[in-house]
């Protein structure tokens, strides 16, 4: 997910980019509609960081920021957030990858 000097995530224009090309109508989820603009936790995994292990993709909560490691990751830190929190819906946090899932629904909003 590209992010400005400030660290500011555009979560809510992405989100107003796909109802108006018509994606979030039938998704089936209605956490998705719902998340709020967030600010990243951490430059990378913050579990991972904490620890000083490595990550191979990040994921950023929408419901607190939480920036965590993706499932291909040995520690999986993103879905552990969820596991702890409840918080189920995340971004990639990636420059070359433009979606969102829910992991409660199992929905993806894709690219």
């Amino acid at each position: 997910m590209k992010e400005d000097p400030s660290g500011y995530v555009p979560v809510q224009k992405k989100l107003q980019e796909f109802s108006a090309a018509g994606i979030l109508n039938d998704i089936g989820c209605n956490h998705i509609p719902k998340v709020k603009d967030v600010h990243p936790s951490a430059k990378g995994c913050e579990d991972c960081l904490k620890i000083g292990d490595s990550w191979v993709h990040l994921r950023i909560c929408l419901e607190c920021g939480h920036v965590g490691c993706c499932d291909n990751s040995k520690n999986k830190h993103a879905t552990r957030h969820f596991h702890e929190t409840n918080h189920p819906v995340i971004m990639s946090y990636e420059d070359d990858e433009d979606w969102i899932w829910c992991y409660a629904d199992e929905v993806v909003v894709p690219q």
